[in-house]
């Protein structure tokens, strides 16, 4: 077992905030899932996942509530005892993880720049589509009257090169947004390359969220660090899962 190798938002967020996205490297995974796989849904040892789990709590200021995430827009407040059906969360409390997983699916970070409250969302095409960070932007915004400004970082996700998507990905999106098209690229024959990252920059500055971050990591291209979906896909295997959590510290 190595220790997992993190990788920091490079963003502004205020010194309370303390918040990383779990990579590939480290764990104690093999074959497909090498090494940090966070994922109990794929067909890796379980002894090793639950290894990999316990050097991730010892990352953490306290235990992490693992969502069921069914790329929707639900966006439930934590501590939760209720239901955990949802794929964005977001906390007042210190020391309150808030945590997402992720293998092609875009985690944002959020955080008021007052550092009150801090959110994640994961959001793949789907839960873009659906309003996820919508549903997130609002839950932080507590005082409609006086809304605290927000800043997002945008986590590692498949580029703008490599997702391939069908029209009825693109029609989702402009049925709702018809300025979105240059997020889309004609590729022919009916398929089209969606640029995740510009679409949630545009969902994010339309909710009012302009100072945002990141969006440049590319999981389908760089194997060494990430794991991805589409790309296992492609090569006829299973693949892990990583995890993007955030917290206040004070």
């Amino acid at each position: 077992m190595t220790p997992p190798v993190l990788l920091y938002p490079d963003w502004p967020a205020p010194a309370n905030i303390r918040a990383f996205f779990t990579t590939r490297q480290g764990g104690a995974s093999q074959g497909d899932f090498a090494g940090f796989n966070l994922g109990r849904g794929v067909p890796d040892d379980p002894a090793a996942v639950e290894a990999n789990r316990a050097a991730l709590r010892a990352e953490l200021p306290g235990d992490a509530t693992w969502l069921r995430q069914v790329h929707g827009p639900r966006c439930v407040q934590l501590p939760s005892s209720g239901d955990l059906t949802a794929d964005a969360a977001w906390t007042t409390d210190i020391r309150q993880v808030c945590m997402v997983q992720v293998a092609d699916c875009m985690p944002v970070f959020l955080t008021r720049q007052d550092g009150g409250a801090v959110a994640v969302a994961h959001a793949g095409w789907r839960g873009l589509a659906g309003g996820v960070l919508e549903s997130t932007v609002a839950a932080l915004r507590t005082d409609a009257a006086n809304p605290v400004p927000l800043m997002a970082w945008m986590g590692p996700c498949i580029g703008p090169l490599a997702f391939e998507v069908g029209p009825e990905v693109r029609d989702a999106f402009l049925d709702v947004d018809p300025g979105c098209g240059h997020a889309f690229l004609d590729r022919g024959s009916g398929k089209w390359l969606c640029n995740l990252s510009a679409l949630a920059r545009r969902r994010l500055n339309r909710a009012g969220v302009t100072a945002v971050f990141g969006g440049n990591f590319c999981t389908y291209t760089d194997a060494e660090r990430f794991f991805s979906y589409r790309r296992a896909t492609h090569e006829g295997r299973a693949t892990g899962r990583m995890a993007a959590v955030i917290w206040r510290e004070c």
